[in-house]
């Protein structure tokens, strides 16, 4: 790999492993401990790196139909899940796009003079001596891929490229189905002998995602509370003044996005909290769910890895050994994305209302007791 394409490179490569993924976070316990490795060799700044690998996590995490914040998202803001991915390509793709420019431009200042390959060189073999490696093993993200164009049920997709790689790490490496069964429910433990690699590979399973799913439930819970005891109708009556037009409505949901992100400590509570305040306000200006869904991610996904002492930020830090407060001016989409949704509100573009876009759906209509029965019966 030529240096000065390095940080480039590595931006792309994380953008697609996080799509076929679903997971940031696994993106870059993986390729990103990989790219740091690499990079560190190559005589690159890990902050720099840390910053390219997050970007192109966090892009693919965003609009994977098989990652838990895209789904929380859509069901937040009662978004058809693939009308919530084609929206947000409107934000996320022009920041994914600045942001491969300006590594691109940033990496042509290493020639990779002194590079030390050997740390690459050393997990290319452990990983030849130990796994077959081919065509084959690609056959997995790419189904999920094409099923994801093909607006295949998300759920129908997750479980389709999970079953495809067990099926493929049975035929093809020679797991016995029983330890396939608890790798999928514990996570994979590599015994090489070779570090790099063991530290690469050595994760998954379902019970390592068990907390992130119970958070969602509590979130959600609460979120529900909130809701049904009308304490989000009156926050969102005393903001009246903010959220009467489309402009102040998306303006005011980044920025409490924000807010929640930096107080909560946590992503999906910045999710579920202010897009179920703001529902209501979006459905009033007839707004589509698929803009609030994406403003939920615009403001509340991206922004979580700047935050040191949130849930994002920690695990970054955890995994790839670099402090966010030196990685946070390197993340460019997480910067550049919140800034094009606000520039998007300000000039009123790309922001539709129901019949201006062929979405699936609408909101769900709320019922009031006062309805006739034979109404709520429809």
């Amino acid at each position: 790999m030529n240096p000065s394409y390095f940080l480039f490179t590595a931006v792309i490569v994380c953008a697609v492993a996080s799509l076929v993924t679903g997971s940031s976070w696994t993106t870059a316990a993986t390729f990103g401990v990989a790219f740091i490795g690499i990079g560190s060799g190559l005589d690159i700044p890990p902050a720099m790196t840390a910053g390219a690998v997050i970007s192109g996590a966090i892009f693919g995490d965003k609009i994977s139909p098989v990652s838990d914040s895209t789904n929380l998202a859509a069901g937040v803001a009662e978004a058809n899940l693939f009308d919530h991915i084609r929206s947000m390509f409107y934000t996320t793709g022009p920041a994914l796009i600045i942001t491969i420019f300006l590594f691109f431009f940033i990496g042509m200042q290493f020639d990779g003079e002194g590079a030390d390959i050997s740390r690459t060189a050393e997990l290319l073999e452990g990983i030849r001596e130990n796994f077959s490696v081919g065509l084959l093993t690609f056959i997995p993200p790419l189904v999920v891929v094409v099923l994801a164009y093909r607006r295949i049920n998300a759920l129908a997709v997750m479980v389709i490229g999970s079953l495809l790689g067990a099926g493929l790490a049975v035929a093809t490496q020679g797991v016995a189905l029983g330890d396939m069964m608890n790798y999928m429910n514990y996570g994979y433990v590599s015994e090489t002998g070779v570090e790099a690699v063991d530290s690469l590979l050595s994760r998954g399973g379902l019970q390592e995602m068990m907390w992130t799913i119970s958070l969602g439930f509590i979130g959600l819970s609460l979120g529900g509370l909130l809701e049904k005891t009308r304490m989000l109708e009156v926050i969102l009556e005393k903001m009246g003044k903010l959220v009467s037009n489309s402009r102040g409505l998306i303006i005011t949901h980044v920025f409490s996005s924000l807010a929640t992100n930096l107080f909560s400590a946590s992503q999906y509570i910045a999710i579920i909290i202010p897009g179920r305040m703001f529902v209501p306000a979006y459905r009033k200006l007839k707004i589509l769910p698929s803009v609030c869904s994406r403003t939920c991610e615009d403001s509340a996904t991206v922004t979580s890895p700047l935050v040191p002492w949130g849930l994002g930020g920690a695990y970054y830090m955890g995994v790839l050994d670099v402090s966010a407060w030196d990685y946070m001016g390197w993340t460019f989409l997480a910067i550049i994305t919140p800034i094009i949704a606000i520039l998007y509100a300000l000039f009123n573009v790309f922001i539709w209302r129901e019949g201006e876009r062929n979405d699936v759906n609408t909101y769900n209509q709320p019922h009031t007791d006062n309805q006739p029965q034979a109404e709520l019966a429809k």
